[in-house]
């Protein structure tokens, strides 16, 4: 619940989620806030005007976008300081998430206002955890470059990265991002793209970016909506864990044939043993 404020005591920004599909995921916390504050700063006015009225929630509305937010941090601070509880939220999902507020968020802490969270919905995470691809570790890129170079550019930086990489893209590009992503690792990479993730038409693609293009092509209704885009690289993208493979055949193979530490290589790690065996001879023939 929020606290009322009183003309001594500054009022607090609380980030606010909301749904991005479902309403239903939209929190009792998250509604109750909403109820309370004194306003709300909004990526979109019409937009959210349209979720409140929904839950009959009445608010003074101001906006907050791309464009005016760092010019909207010292208002948001002179709210704050007359004892003002204020929330931001985005068009949908948790904000400053790939939307604004960064800069308003950066600048009221420097100035030790108070900035509270309030979770609930988010695209990366609720894609990520369904996608079955690895989630110990994970990096997520936000949108990539629109031009087809840049977005080369952009993958070409990702063979070193561990875990799974997860980016946003539109109706209008996913595509021609797909290509992209097989122009730069072929089938060196297992993606999966999450679409319309909690609405009715949510669907999880998996495969190699030629397999998903062939999705496509087989169903252009594949390619409307919203995409979480999820990237798994194999051991041929030069990732870490292929060091560590190496780290452990290099131990094995001062002790064993080749064939054996292949074998015990892949007991361990479970990789495929004959993709150990000829990682090994390569590592003998090095020498």
């Amino acid at each position: 619940m929020v606290p009322h404020s009183s003309d001594d005591v500054r009022g607090s920004l609380y980030i606010v989620a909301t749904p991005i599909g479902n309403l239903d995921d939209f929190s009792r916390r998250a509604e109750q806030t909403l109820r309370e504050v004194d306003y709300i700063a909004a990526e979109d006015t019409r937009h959210t005007r349209r979720l409140l009225n929904h839950f009959g929630i009445d608010a003074k509305l101001f906006s907050i976008h791309d464009h005016n937010e760092k010019d909207k941090a010292d208002y948001v601070a002179t709210l704050l300081d007359e004892g003002k509880n204020v929330a931001l939220v985005s068009d949908a999902g948790t904000p400053l998430i790939s939307d604004p507020g960064y800069h308003v968020v950066h600048a009221l802490r420097d100035k030790g206002h108070k900035v509270l969270p309030i979770p609930g919905a988010c695209a990366l995470i609720s894609a990520l955890c369904a996608s079955g691809l690895p989630t110990d570790q994970f990096f997520f890129a936000g949108f990539v470059p629109a031009k087809s170079k840049g977005r080369c550019d952009l993958f070409e930086s990702w063979k070193k990265q561990t875990g799974t990489v997860v980016f946003y893209e539109s109706t209008h590009r996913v595509y021609d991002s797909i290509t992209d992503v097989q122009k730069v690792y072929g089938d060196d990479a297992q993606l999966v793209l999450a679409r319309e993730v909690t609405k009715t038409f949510e669907t999880f693609l998996s495969g190699t970016a030629a397999e998903i293009l062939a999705m496509f092509d087989a169903d252009a209704n594949q390619l409307r909506g919203e995409f979480v885009v999820m990237l798994s690289f194999t051991q041929e993208s030069g990732n870490e864990v292929e060091l560590e493979v190496k780290r452990i055949l290099t131990i094995l193979l001062e002790d064993l044939p080749v064939k054996q530490a292949a074998a015990m290589a892949a007991k361990l790690t479970g990789e495929k043993k004959n993709y150990l065996y000829k990682m090994a001879l390569e590592m003998q023939s090095e020498e």
